[in-house]
């Protein structure tokens, strides 16, 4: 059972409710979500809850009918639980990779890899230091020494570590050096094991066991949040034993969709132990994202025939680098992105213990510039929302905020001009970054309404302009423009529109408990915004490989002609070039232009030298890392 907790909840009526339940038997645990706080009850269900529901404080209250709790979907409004390991969050917008070798087998072997998989952009490295093998006399691990070679790794390349146990009696010695607990197929029911990780203030990744069922998967996870874990699960498919005799396991994909829509917990997959083959471990690894996976674990070794473990399965570094980049392609089609870390010299401003940073951004809360902003800067930044774009630029300008994320430019809808014209306001203001989305709209209603009840529309101009052929099927639907796509949906729930919808992410309808009537509603499926993170004072972002300018040309025949040969006289390739009008001077234009930065960057360097001492008007906007 799940008591739904009304917002303005009062301590004392939250102590009276626990107190009720623990008089019937029963046990509680508070869960604190983003938009809620929810008591999951556990024991066995009062057959009638009224008397529960009419209790100050409560909102609903909700039978679960099935045997977890916890890590039922129920225990929280949200799509996933996300669990935060070093500077990564698993089960949030972006996919995280979890690469190294099956085992630890020496030193030298192990920093190799780690700096391979580093640099390819894994995030977090795996590496068994005690392994359950099936056989008395195969390899067991390097044990303690290879815990201590782990931790090596993370001090010299950054890199999370996530490493097995494999008996209660080994859980605080890994504790004492692993980021994430990982429980191994085989020990998914020792119950023991599970009780022991739980008592930890440690993640837990749960691979599921060779034949176990959803239920006692998700029954195993359950013993882990019951036993003091929170909600710090990460659960893991990686094959079960079928008849098939052609890979070491079946990988089960529609696993991941059936967790995704029974629990709120996060899951990832391992193609790696799920075919055993490492020629089927890219495809596998592809597939898992497209179905929803919220990461990936893949075994790399640099000399996989002499591996002691798993060389099989293992993928040779070169491999992996692939794997990595048609991730990155395959990603934003289901609305996802591979994390990359934020990297840029220290500035000024740079902030000085994590969790410190504040980055503005225009919308409410699930608003696209929002999920934009934790994509591109991390879940530990404190995202602040403005009503308008002027807003937002003024947050950044005045130190409120170390950053702002704005939107510039869509790929059906065109550039968000009014940025464009934002930016010329604030010569202060550096672009540090930049960040592509994918954008898929959802028609979202008060659940219960038909399309058929529909009469009115809500949506920002840009998402309209994005869902033109949709909108153009509803001729008879009148739209009433707003601000910001999140704030449509918060619109018509605080009005309570019944026969209204609004055009937004799908998300922002799970956060407010609203219904999607339509999904992917947008004129074309390659929808795409780019979005600008600025900075005041900002300096060039290391490993850069792309500036932005703005320039006017002077009042003569061939003057832009004349501009834009200064690039070429040193080479320099232009991506992008757009104009736009100059305020007070009728019939005048300004250009924006986006620059490929050369290996070369002396030749850049010469080029806008040039550039500037040929215009009247001239401003280096920002040398970032491209999108893509």
């Amino acid at each position: 059972m799940i008591v739904v907790l009304r917002p303005d909840l009062q301590p004392a009526q939250l102590e009276a409710l626990q107190s009720l339940l623990a008089r019937k038997g029963l046990e509680t645990r508070l869960i604190q979500g983003a938009e809620r706080q929810v008591l999951a009850v556990i024991g066995q269900t009062p057959a009638d809850t009224r008397e529960l529901e009419l209790l100050p404080g409560v909102s609903q209250v909700i039978k679960v009918g099935r045997p977890y709790k916890l890590a039922a979907r129920e225990a929280n409004s949200q799509k996933t639980s996300p669990v935060t390991v070093g500077p990564w969050q698993i089960g949030g917008p972006q996919l995280v990779v979890m690469a190294g070798p099956c085992s630890v087998e020496s030193r030298q072997g192990l920093l190799d890899i780690a700096a391979k998989v580093k640099a390819a952009g894994a995030h977090i490295l795996r590496g068994g230091a005690y392994k359950p093998r099936s056989s008395p006399y195969a390899f067991q691990g390097m044990g303690l020494e290879g815990l201590e070679i782990l931790a090596e790794a993370r001090q010299l390349y950054g890199l999370p570590i996530v490493t097995e146990v494999v008996s209660p009696a080994h859980v605080d010695q890994v504790a004492a050096y692993t980021d994430l607990f990982q429980i191994g197929a085989r020990n998914m029911q020792n119950y023991e094991l599970l009780k022991a990780v739980a008592a930890t203030d440690k993640p837990v990744l749960l691979k599921r066991g060779l034949s176990a069922t959803i239920e006692e998967f998700l029954m195993s996870a359950e013993y882990v949040l019951a036993g003091g874990n929170g909600v710090r699960v990460i659960l893991c498919e990686r094959g079960i034993r079928t008849f098939e005799p052609s890979t070491r396991n079946t990988l089960d994909l529609s696993a991941i969709p059936v967790i995704r829509s029974l629990s709120h917990l996060p899951i990832i997959a391992d193609p790696s132990h799920g075919t055993g083959h490492r020629g089927y471990v890219a495809s596998m690894a592809l597939a898992a994202v497209a179905a929803g996976a919220d990461g990936l674990m893949i075994e790399v070794h640099p000399n996989p025939p002499e591996a002691l473990s798993d060389g099989a399965q293992s993928l040779y570094p070169h491999q992996f680098e692939k794997l990595m980049r048609d991730v990155a392609a395959v990603a934003p089609v289901v609305g996802r992105h591979v994390g990359v870390e934020f990297r840029r010299p220290p500035s000024p401003i740079t902030l000085t213990r994590q969790g410190e940073a504040k980055a503005a951004y225009q919308g409410e809360p699930g608003a696209y510039s929002e999920r934009a902003l934790r994509q591109f800067l991390g879940a530990n930044v404190e995202a602040v929302p403005c009503h308008s774009f002027a807003e937002t630029f003024a947050k950044v300008a005045s130190g409120d905020t170390q950053f702002a994320v704005l939107p510039m430019e869509n790929s059906l809808a065109g550039s968000v001009q009014p940025n464009y014209d934002l930016v010329l306001e604030y010569p202060d203001l550096s672009v540090v970054g930049e960040i592509t989305l994918r954008i898929c709209h959802s028609l979202i209603v008060h659940p219960g309404t038909r399309i058929e009840q529909v009469r009115r529309i809500y949506a920002h101009p840009q998402a309209a302009a994005q869902c033109e052929d949709f909108l153009r099927t509803h001729p008879d639907w009148e739209i009433f423009q707003v601000y910001d796509t999140a704030g449509s949906v918060h619109y018509i729930k605080k009005h309570q529109l019944r026969d209204a919808a609004a055009i937004a992410a799908r998300q922002v309808a799970e956060q407010l408990q609203l219904e999607v009537l339509q999904e992917g509603i947008e004129s074309h499926p390659r929808n795409f915004t780019r979005f600008w993170i600025l900075e005041r004072g900002g300096m060039p972002v290391i490993g850069a490989d792309k500036a932005s300018v703005v320039f006017d040309t002077p009042d003569h025949p061939g003057a832009l002609h004349q501009a834009l040969g200064k690039l070429t006289e040193h080479n320099i390739n232009l991506h992008r070039l757009e104009s736009r009008p100059i305020a007070g001077k009728p019939w005048e234009y300004r250009f924006f232009a986006d620059l490929q930065v050369p290996e070369e960057a002396d030749r850049l360097l010469q080029a806008l030298a040039a550039l500037e001492e040929f215009c009247p008007f001239y401003r280096l906007l920002g040398v970032y890392r491209a999108a893509d």
